[in-house]
């Protein structure tokens, strides 16, 4: 008989129609595939094949990489982008060839994989999967669980892979910079576009870490309310803030967006936050902005989006993602968002796209995972340093390969005479 590599190998291109696109090795120290210096998919363990018989697709396979059964070795980026016609843009056919099983060649192909999967039923998922959640989809208290579930890992942790600077967004490049001055430059830009000056009220939605706070605070004089659903966060943003000594400027609650009851404000700065509110809340949280600004005041919603579907009923979450990564979160096409803002009453201003900002900072933040990848695991587990570290990778490929986008909207909130107060030239900020 086979190798298990061989049988492998020989199973999946069956039932993908096509060669594999990086070599194979398994548990028994087989190997198959194409030959060379590239990367190699390392099954370790053939639990990993009974997770993706009772879950074909992007879960299975997620929970066998999580679990450590399945692994890469070399460039983690090249495989990605080798896989990626299999596991993104054939996804539904992938995860439909052993549901359906509805022609000989396809019930001899699960045979086939059954045997070679040993004893069923699966392992367990690993503890790192989200689960449990209550209260409704995008309900105060789904949204605090799903906030605690990314977020309160470990600000220790997060201090790791972020650096210094404590921003969980993409960073606004020039050629040579440090990952530090680039976040700073991407800060000074959201404060720019708003027109932040000395004295102005700044509500910032998803404060994080506090980074945007006291960069507003510090350096333009504003006084700042930051929001978010992570204790941890809070914690962390102010005890910075303290040893900046800025308690007397910025204020930072654990509160929903949906719960601000002091407005208005001059200005609303939402950096990566509206990706957990839901499609289906978008309009809502549009209009509540609006109604927090002040006539004449700006919003800068900072955005990760998707390409539109041919079929946008038919899109569904990134199973991994949901699972392991943003339980419930969202993206939607740019023109969603463009939408939702005009639909509120904004003046949509400016939309720039910085969609390979964020590939380049996603790359500084694998690379600050993997050079201590030791002290990553201590601070949080072996499971959920491997999430963070494929998440990131397949996000930066994602992002490479225009699969998904980031925008930056700047928008303002007329007054009644329709005045903006923006300059004429509108591109000002960019010096």
């Amino acid at each position: 008989m086979a190798d298990a590599a061989t049988r492998l190998a020989t199973l999946a291109e069956d039932l993908l129609g096509r060669p594999l696109p990086l070599r194979l090795r398994a548990w028994d120290r087989s190997e198959a595939g194409p030959a060379g210096d590239g990367p190699v998919l390392v099954i370790r363990d053939r639990k990993a094949l009974r997770r993706m018989i009772w879950k074909p697709g992007e879960l299975g396979l997620a929970r066998a990489w999580v679990a450590g059964e399945i692994d890469v070795e070399g460039d983690l980026y090249e495989a990605l982008d080798r896989l990626s016609g299999l596991i993104w843009e054939r996804g539904e056919e992938t995860r439909g060839l052993l549901a359906t099983a509805r022609d000989p060649r396809m019930r001899a192909a699960a045979g086939e994989l059954l045997r070679l999967a040993g004893p069923l039923p699966p392992p367990k998922p690993p503890a790192e999967e989200a689960r449990g959640r209550s209260g409704g989809r995008h309900s105060r208290r789904s949204d605090r669980q799903a906030i605690s579930h990314h977020y309160d890992v470990g600000n220790d942790f997060y201090a790791l892979v972020l650096g210094p600077s404590m921003v969980y967004s993409c960073a606004y490049w020039t050629d040579g910079g440090t990952l530090e001055e680039a976040q700073r430059a991407k800060l000074d830009l959201v404060a720019r576009k708003l027109a932040l000056k000395e004295g102005d009220r700044l509500l910032d939605v998803g404060c994080g870490w506090g980074s945007m706070a006291i960069h507003a605070a510090r350096e333009y004089g504003a006084r700042v309310v930051g929001i978010t659903l992570s204790r941890e966060q809070a914690a962390f943003a102010r005890k910075r803030i303290a040893e900046e000594g800025l308690t007397d400027r910025i204020e930072i609650r654990v509160q929903d967006y949906r719960d601000v009851p002091d407005g208005p404000f001059d200005a609303i700065s939402s950096i990566g936050m509206a990706e957990h509110v839901g499609a289906a809340k978008y309009r809502e949280y549009t209009d509540l902005l609006y109604g927090l600004l002040k006539p004449g005041g700006r919003l800068l919603n900072h955005q990760i989006s998707r390409r539109p579907e041919p079929d946008e009923e038919a899109y569904r979450v990134d199973p991994f993602i949901d699972a392991y990564v943003f339980p419930d979160g969202e993206l939607a096409p740019m023109g969603r968002t463009l939408t939702a803002l005009e639909d509120a009453g904004f003046e949509v201003r400016d939309v720039e796209a910085l969609r390979e900002h964020y590939a380049l900072t996603l790359r500084r933040w694998v690379a600050n995972l993997e050079r201590d990848w030791e002290r990553a695991v201590r601070l949080t587990s072996p499971g959920r340093a491997r999430i963070w570290r494929l998440y990131m990778a397949a996000s930066a490929v994602s992002f490479e390969r225009n699969r998904i986008g980031v925008n930056q909207f700047l928008a303002v909130r007329t007054t009644p005479s329709g005045t903006s107060g923006l300059p004429l030239r509108s591109r000002e900020w960019t010096e």
